[in-house]
C-alpha cells in the first residue's frame, strides 16, 4: 500500500517535490479551479493556512480543468489569479487531472483512501482531503463545504 509520503507532485515550473517534504504535518489538499462557482473557497483556504500554518498546517491546491473546462491553460495565470484575487500564499501545483486514466497518482491514493458518497470519484472543483500527521486520510468534503466548517477537524488534527 502506497503511502501518502511515497509520491510526489509536479510544481509550477514543472520540477517535482516529494511529498516527504511534509511529513509530520497536517495536510489540507484541494483540486482547485480558478472560474468555479466555488473559486471563492480560495479566501478560506488562504484564512485556514495563515492562522494555522505556525502549528504546521499546509493547504496544497491542484488546479484542475476536468469539470467544465474552468482552470485557465497557462499555469501561471492560474498562479496569478489565485494571488491577485485572493491573496494565496500557500503552494499552488501544476494543472493535473483528478480522474479517469490520466489521474494524478495523489488523488488515485486519496480517492482510494476516503470514497465519497456515493463513489470514489472526484465529483467536481474543490473537495477537500484532510491528512493528519502521519499521512493518514482522516477527511473527505464536498465542494460546497466550505473551509470554514471543516476549522474544527483542522484543529482536531493539529493538537
Amino acid at each position: 500500500m502506497t503511502n501518502i509520503y511515497d509520491l510526489s507532485v509536479k510544481k509550477p515550473n514543472g520540477d517535482m517535490l516529494a511529498l516527504k517534504e511534509y511529513e509530520g504535518k497536517p495536510l489540507l489538499i484541494v483540486n482547485t479551479a480558478s472560474k468555479c462557482g466555488f473559486t471563492p473557497q480560495f479566501r478560506g483556504l488562504q484564512f485556514l493556512y495563515e492562522k494555522y500554518k505556525d502549528e504546521g498546517l499546509m493547504v496544497l491546491g491542484f488546479p484542475c480543468d476536468q469539470f467544465n473546462n474552468q482552470e485557465y491553460d497557462d499555469i501561471n495565470k492560474t498562479t496569478e489569479f489565485c494571488q491577485v484575487n485572493y491573496g494565496v500564499t500557500f503552494p499552488i501545483f501544476a494543472k493535473i487531472d483528478v480522474n479517469g486514466e490520466g489521474a494524478d497518482p495523489l488523488f488515485l491514493h486519496l480517492t482510494a483512501e476516503k470514497k465519497g458518497l456515493l463513489s470514489k470519484k472526484i465529483k467536481w472543483n474543490f473537495t477537500k482531503f484532510l491528512v493528519d500527521r502521519n499521512g493518514h486520510v482522516v477527511g473527505r468534503y464536498a465542494p460546497q463545504t466550505s473551509p470554514e466548517k471543516i476549522e474544527e477537524d483542522v484543529k482536531k488534527i493539529l493538537s
